[in-house]
């Protein structure tokens, strides 16, 4: 026997969820059965496929045992693929993901949410000590001749050593604690396999003493019963009319390994040249990988019932990670490999009929803006990338955008927006910066609110990116507000004398600021603001700019923007006449320009001194 120390991590995990998680101590069961059931899946493909293993007499079941009494114990058995020494070691003693670390480190102390993160990120086995005060898993790999036994306290580490098993699988006794013994009863274990795990398509076998009374209350006859307790169907093969929406809610717990309910699904079920199921859930909450590159892919692919992969990424396109949920085929073979599968011209038809039957779900949910609002607060940012990446899917995803704008607290569609235009309105106006309070207080508004034009507001990194994919709805040009042409068709003309009278204002302005400007111009949207920046219309934004050099493109050049300035502001008057302090208000217009585009100052000690030096003239 070896005496083995837990991976920091997995201790972290462990007090987490022995002292944080007890209102949710139930999930063990789930979890530990929805284990074993991925154990028969991985056995059950084998033998089908592999020469080696198509002669194992396989009859696949997960058995429950219970003991009460002094000492209770619940076991959990399975006939299934069953693991090394090496891998009871690394899947029992070892986080590999390195989400799971990046959870741990930020953990909220939300127990509820903590309790679907441990589901989803695949470390379900540790809810076992919930219950438990010492954990025994005995197993044997499908086609090896050693088992062995891992034990763990769940406190100072695991002791593995040899054990005694004539068939492949797992053997998991729980030596329950008081927390736990409640769940050495029949009626308790037979309730929470129906309500968790009543769709697992194999059988699970309950085991438990009959006892038979006499009229006079004693014992008269012990039996040792064995019972199937769950359905044994794979749920998405059931019939639509025969299932509830309490149903699909359990199955979609399930599968995602929490608690919350989702948001919608789409359950289709295809006849004829082409024959497949989907069963494909809309979440309510984003996952908390669902941004990283090492994400969780949420759907299972089966062929006939026969599991085959949950680690494929191409099932669906990037955009729509955030689905969960099951596709089965009759037409795929169950060899199929996952460079098969990126060239099978029957998974690419799957594929796009996934994608649109989602999208018309969407469309649907769209209908109920509050509903729709919160399904956008936690995965827009992926439809915003979907209109990047999916050209065939562009115009639905387009429809599927919401906006925060500059006349609306709600969000608001482009097909809103075009509905609020003013008659005389061409274009639809946008403008794009960090933050929704700086964007809303941006001098570059002034026209459009004297005008009473509602402006999109943009303060999403990514939309920098995704809004020059969509230069056009509904025959309207998007037009953006930061870029100098933008504000042509709703200014007014500017004052020919006052143009040919701020021509040596402008002269002297543009060498005052040199190189930091590409030009300097009189500006036609603003009334209140002394200045603003814009950029030339071919040429991308500042915030545009940082965004590319962020991912990585440290050769793009510094693009200057146009300095506007508001000829009747009393600031830029006081440039005709003082002379003393020109080139100090000509570099604060400037800066402060740049400072409403929320753009940090290259020279933060240099804009101080200037304030102080004009504040200390006056």
């Amino acid at each position: 026997m070896s005496k083995q120390s837990f991976q920091t991590e997995v201790g972290q995990l462990l007090q987490l969820i022995i002292h944080s998680l007890y209102s949710h101590k139930e999930i063990f069961l789930r979890e530990l059965v929805s284990n074993a059931s991925d154990a028969l899946d991985k056995l059950r493909y084998l033998t089908l496929t592999k020469d080696a293993f198509k002669s194992l007499d396989f009859d696949p079941k997960i058995q429950l045992e219970f003991h009460d009494g002094e000492n209770p114990s619940l076991t959990i058995s399975d006939n299934g693929i069953g693991m090394s020494k090496k891998e009871l070691t690394d899947n029992l003693g070892t986080i590999a993901r390195s989400g799971t670390k990046n959870f741990l480190s930020k953990m909220s102390g939300d127990a509820k949410k903590d309790s679907q993160l441990i589901g989803q990120f695949g470390v379900g086995f540790y809810s076992a000590f919930m219950v438990a005060d010492q954990v025994e898993v005995s197993s044997k790999k499908a086609g090896a001749k050693e088992a062995w036994t891992w034990t763990s306290d769940g406190q100072s580490g695991f002791d593995i050593s040899k054990g005694v098993q004539k068939e492949s699988g797992t053997r998991i006794t729980l030596h329950l604690n008081e927390n736990g013994k409640e769940f050495a009863n029949r009626w308790q274990i037979e309730n929470l396999v129906k309500k968790y795990s009543d769709h697992i398509d194999f059988p699970i076998m309950l085991t438990y003493t009959d006892v038979e009374y006499d009229k006079e209350g004693k014992e008269k006859k012990t039996e040792i019963k064995t019972e199937q307790v769950n359905h044994a169907k794979a749920f998405w093969t059931r019939s639509k009319n025969e299932l509830k929406t309490e149903d699909y809610q359990a199955f979609y717990q399930s599968i995602s390994h929490g608690s919350d309910e989702a948001m919608d699904w789409v359950h289709v079920k295809a006849e004829g040249n082409l024959e497949f199921t989907l069963l494909l859930y809309i979440p309510q909450k984003a996952s908390p990988d669902l941004f990283r590159v090492d994400y969780q892919s949420g759907v299972k692919l089966y062929v006939n019932r026969v599991f085959i992969t949950d680690d494929d990424k191409d099932l669906l396109p990037p955009w729509m990670r955030f689905v969960k949920g099951v596709i089965d085929s009759s037409d795929l073979p169950l060899n199929v490999s996952r460079e098969i599968l990126q060239q099978n011209r029957i998974m690419t038809k799957i594929k796009s009929n996934a994608v649109k039957k989602v999208l018309s779900q969407l469309k649907t949910l769209s209908k109920d803006g509050d509903k729709y609002n919160v399904f956008f607060k936690e995965f827009g940012r992926l439809i915003k990338e979907g209109i990047y990446q999916d050209f065939e899917h562009k115009d639905a995803l387009t429809e599927l955008l919401r906006f925060k704008s500059t006349q609306s607290d709600d969000l608001i569609s482009l097909k809103d927006y075009l509905g609020r235009m003013n008659d005389d309105q061409k274009s639809i106006y946008y403008i794009t910066g960090q933050n929704q309070v700086s964007l809303k207080n941006s001098p570059l508004l002034e026209l459009y609110t004297k005008k009473n034009v509602e402006v999109l507001l943009l303060d999403d990194e990514i939309d920098e990116i995704i809004i020059s994919s969509v230069p056009k709805y509904d025959d309207k040009e998007l037009k953006s507000v930061n870029r100098s042409g933008s504000a042509d068709e709703l200014g007014d003309d500017i004052d020919k004398d006052l143009e040919k009278s701020s021509k040596p204002l402008i002269k002297k302005l543009k060498k005052a600021l040199g190189e930091k400007v590409k030009d300097v111009k009189l500006s036609t949207r603003l009334s209140d603001s002394p200045s603003c920046i814009v950029m030339d219309e071919n040429d991308p934004t500042v915030q545009m700019q940082e965004i590319l050099r962020s991912m990585g493109q440290a050769d793009i050049p510094t693009i200057k923007p146009i300095l506007e300035i508001n000829p009747k502001h009393e600031l830029v008057e006081k440039l005709k006449s003082d002379t003393n302090s020109f080139d100090d208000i000509a570099l604060l217009l400037y800066e402060q320009a740049l400072l409403q585009e929320g753009i940090k100052l290259e020279d933060t000690a240099g804009f101080v001194k200037r304030m102080n030096r004009l504040i200390s003239t006056k």
